[in-house]
């Protein structure tokens, strides 16, 4: 496989790579004070919050860094970061 210049890997092949097996933190979704606004899921840079039927916003954990982008853009402050335990 021929990769051009800067370039680490095809488009559209992150989905297919489990990523959050070296996480050390990861959030934690209350949602005793959230307002479904959605502003976790937009900030996530790896697209790994979604919304569920009841509307509120999770993060699956296979893909999910710990980057706690989503807990520091909450503005009800209901995600908060756990250390992970494995």
């Amino acid at each position: 496989m021929a990769l051009n210049v800067g370039c680490s890997a095809r488009p559209g092949k992150s989905r297919a790579n489990r990523t959050g097996s070296w996480r050390v933190f990861r959030p934690v979704f209350k949602h005793d004070k959230c307002t479904k606004c959605g502003i976790c899921s937009l900030v996530c840079p790896e697209g790994c919050i979604e919304q569920r039927e009841d509307e509120f916003f999770e993060a699956d954990y296979e893909f999910c860094k710990g980057c706690g982008l989503c807990s520091d853009e909450c503005p009800a402050e209901d995600i908060v970061m756990e250390q992970e335990e494995k």
